[in-house]
């Protein structure tokens, strides 16, 4: 067997049914989960008529670059979406949802063989898929925590000039998951001109980039503030999905967009790979990537879940609205496993421990006492929730 599969850490899931093994919910509320971004909204009946409509696909193998029509359908969004006029046939990569790509992508571009181990970077809480894609590409994955007067800017201090020089792929989530904050136009150049003098590439995880509270100020993306500020798509990709978007987690589909030269390997790396996107989905996709009204309407019940549970919460617990995503980033009172376990048990409300989406570093776990609250449910099922963290924290 591959010898880093021993390097892997359980994943948070993982984690959270040992920590709640033993744990009896109390009966007389119902299970609401919120430890899981899974988004529950119902999918558009448009897009499921649309991958029915597409069903004679499968009686031919798919491309792995998929149909022209789906790569010009991605190009006219990511126009419309953030200015950018990319080439549909070589800065555009459909994929099977942005979690295999993140980490296939990986597996593609990291050279083990430079004469040092090399590192991957990413932020500290993190996406897991991160640590396990660094791991597995025989790289070492290095977390960088927020500086403590600042909700989002990196450490980038805490990284020595010989730890950057062995840097070969940086993750940047933004929105992030969980903490919900947004890279701003100087958080970009920062990271930019860092990649100019080291020479890495930027990997830019955008699948929450939908689901934000002001219209007039969409999350900017990496490829629009290269374009912002007078730059070329060198060393960067963006990784962008329809899962939260569009609601449609079950069917997989998302795209990588950026650097032409890195992205011509990476489909060789996918077409040995064998991950080409089944031709209903393509044909689902290239409907939902045309529609915006769906993706307004989405943004609406999150914006009045956000409206209607974080005056709850924070009344109880440190919390804020965030600046994008469905994650509510709350403070416990007492360790965050205890906290998560405590509230199954009382009141049968399933969140899932900050420490477990953190590692330590500089003798700091980022995520301990926080937990993050997926608001994917109703709005009548997230109301019900935080009524009962209210109940719980307040007799603690």
């Amino acid at each position: 067997m591959n010898p880093h599969l021993a390097q892997l850490q359980p994943y948070p899931f993982e984690k959270l049914r040992a920590l709640f093994a033993g744990v009896t919910p109390n009966p007389q509320f119902k299970e609401i989960k919120l430890s899981i971004g899974e988004p529950q909204h119902p999918t558009p009946a448009f897009i499921k008529e649309a991958l029915a409509a597409g069903l004679a696909g499968l009686a031919n193998y798919p491309t792995t670059a998929g149909v022209p029509a789906l790569r010009q359908a991605i190009a006219r969004w990511c126009e419309r979406r953030y200015g950018l006029t990319l080439d549909a046939e070589t800065e555009i990569v459909p994929v099977n949802g942005s979690r295999e790509a993140l980490f296939s992508f990986a597996q593609a571009v990291i050279d083990p063989h430079r004469g040092h181990r090399p590192l991957v970077v990413s932020p500290n809480p993190f996406y897991q898929i991160y640590e396990g894609a660094a791991y597995l590409a025989g790289a070492e994955p290095r977390f960088l925590n927020n500086l403590p007067d600042n909700a989002f800017a990196f450490d980038y201090t805490s990284l020595s000039e010989e730890a950057w020089s062995r840097v070969q792929l940086f993750y940047v989530c933004s929105p992030g998951n969980p903490t919900g904050k947004v890279f701003s136009l100087d958080d970009w150049k920062t990271l930019f001109a860092l990649s100019d003098k080291y020479g890495f590439i930027i990997a830019s995880d955008e699948c929450y980039s939908e689901i934000y509270f002001d219209e007039a100020n969409p999350p900017i993306g990496g490829l629009q503030a290269a374009r912002l500020l007078g730059r070329s798509n060198e060393r960067l990709v963006m990784f962008s999905s329809l899962s939260k978007r569009s609601n449609v987690p079950g069917m997989r589909s998302g795209f990588v967009a950026g650097d032409a030269r890195i992205l011509k390997d990476f489909l060789l790396y996918r077409t040995y790979h064998g991950c080409a996107m089944a031709p209903p989905v393509q044909t689902a996709s290239i409907a939902a990537w045309n529609d915006e009204a769906h993706v307004l309407d989405n943004r609406n019940q999150y914006r009045a879940k956000f409206a209607a549970c974080t005056p709850m919460i924070s009344a109880v617990l440190d919390t804020a609205m965030p600046d994008a995503g469905f994650y509510l980033w709350a403070k416990t009172p007492i360790a965050d496993g205890e906290f998560a376990r405590g509230l199954l048990e009382h009141y049968n409300v399933v969140v899932l421990p900050g420490s477990f989406l953190a590692r330590e570093t500089g003798g700091v776990n980022p995520g301990r006492n926080f937990i993050r609250i997926a608001l994917v449910a109703s709005l009548e099922e997230c109301l019900e929730a935080a009524a009962r963290i209210q109940q719980f924290a307040r007799q603690l």
